[in-house]
């Protein structure tokens, strides 16, 4: 073989390598075009009937309706939302499988010795659906009936609180309200937020920070006493309860998330237009009146690279109230 012959099949060579890159962007846009082509699985990492199920039902509708193929809810329930969340990330990534994410996402980063995941690289947060506030509540025989009330008893007594488990939002809430208001209270985990209502409600223990969805029946017949909402602006559906920040703990600003998550190597245009689209359903009237219904401030802003550096940055957020909280790598 000439090196005249040799030169050419190397640039052949060479050229029929680097078609695919040359191909790859437009390939990737007329993907976006044409998606979805069929159906798409929305997991959810909860059972059926609770606010996420909910919302995610909501959604999956809407995007059904705009985008013309089926998007069906699975739930996969199971060690948190850990199981159905690394599902998603080990799944292709197509656009064919998407999920509900919550703001556990970021804390598990600190909360687990390990992860079969790395949030930041696995899982693209493709939108922010809602912000959801978290309410403090006492049961009504305490003899408190403000939030500085609540602090000089904790400081005399010891209180318990309960939670919807270790690392759950409640749990990590109730810490950051006692690192800032300077006091220790006892924590009772359980296995949701229910049977800590329960408990709450029967005098078992004394003081909880609850979503309002659970909570709504019991804060309107007197069963619990709403004290103050986690987030800086009042709560529309509870607009006589105080945000913490101007009931006696200045600062305090917390909130739950609903977000929805796709595998990491989800081709960019996919994940701009579920994202266009996510954002678009939660802008129609009646999502956002369903949404604060079940006690969601509804949010649906925000770019996938501007959603890239939210979480990361709740990744260290959160990371600090649980190593605060002592239960780092506890799980």
């Amino acid at each position: 073989m000439t090196a005249e012959r040799r030169m050419s099949l190397s640039r052949r060579a060479l050229l029929a390598a680097g078609l695919p890159a040359m191909f790859a962007p437009a390939y990737a846009q007329n993907a976006a075009t044409t998606y979805p082509e069929r159906q798409v699985s929305f997991i959810v990492p909860f059972a059926p009937g609770g606010g996420t199920d909910i919302l995610a039902r909501l959604l999956a509708q809407k995007l059904e309706q705009r985008l013309g193929k089926p998007f069906v809810v699975e739930n996969r329930p199971g060690a948190g939302t850990v199981l159905a969340t690394n599902y998603v990330a080990r799944s292709a990534p197509d656009g064919y499988t998407i999920a509900m994410a919550v703001s556990s996402l970021a804390a598990d980063v600190t909360l687990y010795k390990s992860l079969p995941y790395d949030p930041a690289k696995d899982l693209a947060l493709v939108a922010l659906i809602a912000r959801v506030p978290f309410v403090l509540v006492v049961n009504p025989a305490l003899p408190v009936s403000s939030v500085e009330d609540l602090i000089n008893l904790a400081k005399q007594r010891t209180l318990s609180y309960g939670t919807g488990g270790v690392g759950a939002f409640h749990h990590l809430s109730a810490s950051l309200f006692s690192t800032m208001a300077g006091i220790k209270m006892t924590h009772v985990p359980y296995r949701g937020s229910a049977p800590a209502l329960n408990d709450l409600i029967a005098g078992y223990v004394q003081v909880m920070f609850t979503d309002y969805g659970p909570a709504a029946g019991f804060i309107s017949s007197g069963k619990v006493r709403a004290l103050a909402v986690t987030t800086k602006q009042p709560f529309p559906v509870l607009p006589e309860v105080p945000p913490l920040a101007e009931a006696g703990v200045p600062g305090f600003d917390a909130a739950a998330w609903q977000g929805v998550i796709a595998p990491a190597r989800t081709p960019a245009a996919i994940i701009a237009k579920l994202n266009a689209e996510l954002n678009a359903a939660v802008a129609m009237n009646d999502v956002r009146a369903r949404m604060r219904d079940i006690g969601m401030i509804p949010v649906g802003a925000g770019s996938p690279e501007e959603l890239a550096e939210f979480l990361q940055s709740e990744i260290v957020r959160w990371g600090k109230v649980v190593e605060d909280a002592g239960i780092a790598r506890s799980e």
